[in-house]
């Protein structure tokens, strides 16, 4: 229990998860909505335009994000955007939002598009269309998007490192490594606040596992 107490008090454990919390809800809460906003027209409109846009999107995310680390730090102090929330959030939201445009893409793409036709006999227009039938389907893909977008945000080091450098904005992953150092080490100490710090991914996981299941159940469907 004293590793614990030490997790608690002397490594402020509980201030770097509501750091990580704030930096992960708004960022997914941005990746949920611009991606769904961007996969429908995606989806529907099978033009050579939208094609390049997705192989554009394909092709971003196999960029290495410290590859362009010093340019995107030398962007965020022009504009002020080190050791502030939504420096850090308009980063992530950057580098995962094509993994959800692509999730969503494929998701719209396997419903009929008889959806589409009975909204609009119906007199509905696109954006009408879209939030009274196609987003109401996308509870399962958006759970995976929540999961696999909150749990990089959750994880994320490399850019909190540089861009979060006050004491005060430490996340949960700067906090575990402020144990460890060139001549000390409390291993035991940074297994408490590893602990501590799984916790939300574990509770926010058993809510969406249902989705989850869901959306295996539809692609098996589908492929059968």
């Amino acid at each position: 229990l004293e590793n614990f107490t030490s997790a608690i008090y002397e490594g402020k454990i509980f201030r770097s998860i509501g750091n990580s919390a704030i930096i992960t809800i708004c960022a997914v809460a941005l990746i949920v909505i611009a991606g769904a906003f961007a996969a429908y027209p995606l989806a529907r409109s099978k033009t050579r335009l939208n094609g390049g846009i997705r192989t554009f999107v394909l092709g971003i995310m196999m960029v290495p994000p410290l590859s362009i680390l010093v340019s995107l730090y030398s962007v965020l102090v022009s504009i002020s955007g080190i050791n502030h929330y939504w420096g850090l959030i308009l980063t992530l939201v950057t580098f995962e939002l094509p993994t959800a445009i692509f999730l969503y893409t494929n998701f719209i793409s396997s419903l009929p598009n008889a959806l589409d036709e009975a909204a609009a006999i119906d007199g509905c227009g696109p954006v009408r269309t879209f939030f009274c039938i196609i987003l109401p389907q996308l509870k399962p893909v958006t759970a995976s998007v929540v999961i696999l977008t909150g749990i990089h945000c959750w994880n994320d080091y490399q850019f909190s490192l540089y861009m979060l450098q006050s004491p005060k904005l430490r996340t949960i992953p700067l906090a575990i490594a402020s144990y460890f150092s060139q001549t000390t080490s409390n291993l035991n100490a940074a297994a408490a606040a590893a602990l501590l710090a799984i916790l939300p991914p574990v509770i926010a996981f058993l809510f969406l596992q249902k989705y989850l299941i869901c959306q295996s159940l539809h692609k098996q469907f589908n492929l059968g």
